[in-house]
């Protein structure tokens, strides 16, 4: 006897990267921030009630989501926050895509097959190109379209000139663009100017990479008035008060401390530039990224004896095993002090072809 459902017994749940207890270790495997928060979150967190916490928080996390506005240059009513962008992705894969057919590229974030699978969305993958860009017109099936741009693992962006290609197919056939801007703080460009023209464009993004709160979990979306309202609906069928008290106020302090968020961002992206720079010049695989993490390719084959002997040399990196990727690593750029011991070890270690 199964009391498990069928959905539980079928369900490939997402694999997160390795969260080890030896704090030893220089930790580049999940693409968190190597700087701490804004000093202005701990001051608005400490400055929230204790009294309060018996209390509901806001629903709507409506300041926190009139900063997020005031930031991006949107309305209020554009902006949606939930419990990490991973359950704003959530709740988007249940308003835009289930029971539809979805276009994603083959090499992407592996949450969304997960979402498709959880939510029955027939989800269909085209194969990104020989290097590792996006295939724009393979993407353009007639239906919704889910884009990380820039993409995970690869790093690589899409420019915007194609972005808005696919926004528009997606409008002519009625269907949402999804464009998953994790990473956006550490890119040249956004796709938020798209929102002006293409009420079906959907925009995630997270607290967890520029902002350094990946311990709060925070995302949101920015969308039109419509979309945003579906996501609510979907929220209140599951969720009404995603976000606590302390997060709002964490993260409302954070997004308004752009001069901060400013300084950090330039900062992992002179070590990761630095270190692209240094192992491109050794002849050493790495694309160019847009993120603020850096993919090598360690070996000619499999990278995952490099990936080993890294971890014994006290860095954790993250490897996949899948067949296009498994020659690659995935590096997440730390400290400049950080990146210098990885390169070099990099440097060591890397089998050519």
């Amino acid at each position: 006897m199964a009391y498990e459902s069928e959905l539980a017994l079928r369900l490939v749940p997402y694999v997160a990267g390795e969260q080890p207890k030896n704090v030893k270790l220089i930790k580049l495997n999940t693409n968190e921030n190597p700087y701490p928060p804004s000093p202005k979150v701990a001051e608005a967190m400490a400055a929230v009630a204790a009294d309060s916490l018996r209390l509901y928080p806001d629903m709507d996390a409506s300041a926190l989501c009139a900063a997020i506005a005031k930031v991006n240059g949107v309305a209020a009513d554009c902006v949606f926050c939930g419990n990490g962008s991973d359950e704003v992705l959530a709740f988007a894969f249940a308003a835009f895509f289930a029971g539809k057919t979805l276009a994603a590229p083959d090499v992407t974030y592996s949450f969304y097959p997960v979402y498709a699978n959880l939510f029955g969305v027939d989800y269909r993958t085209v194969p990104l190109k020989a290097d590792f860009t996006v295939d724009v017109d393979g993407l353009m099936q007639g239906g919704p379209i889910a884009l990380a741009n820039p993409n995970a693992p690869t790093g690589l962006m899409l420019e915007m000139s194609e972005v808005e290609r696919l926004a528009m197919h997606a409008k002519a056939n009625d269907a949402v663009l999804l464009v998953d801007e994790a990473y956006a703080a550490f890119a040249p460009g956004t796709a938020i100017g798209l929102l002006e023209r293409y009420d079906n464009v959907l925009i995630t993004r997270t607290f967890s990479k520029s902002h350094a709160l990946a311990g709060m979990r925070i995302g949101y979306a920015i969308g039109s008035p419509r979309l945003i309202a579906a996501l609510k609906r979907v929220r209140d069928s599951f969720n009404s008060y995603p976000l606590d008290r302390l997060a709002q106020a964490a993260g409302e302090a954070a997004i308004l401390d752009t001069d901060y968020t400013a300084k950090t961002v330039q900062l992992v992206c002179e070590a990761r530039d630095a270190c692209y720079e240094a192992l491109k010049a050794a002849g050493i695989p790495v694309l160019k990224s847009s993120t603020n993490f850096l993919f090598v390719q360690a070996d000619p084959e499999d990278a995952a004896q490099v990936q080993q002997l890294l971890r014994e040399e006290g860095v954790l990196v993250r490897h996949f095993k899948a067949e296009r990727l498994k020659a690659w690593l995935r590096v997440t750029v730390g400290t400049m002090e950080d990146m210098k011991t990885v390169t070099g070890l990099l440097l060591k270690l890397c089998r050519r072809a």
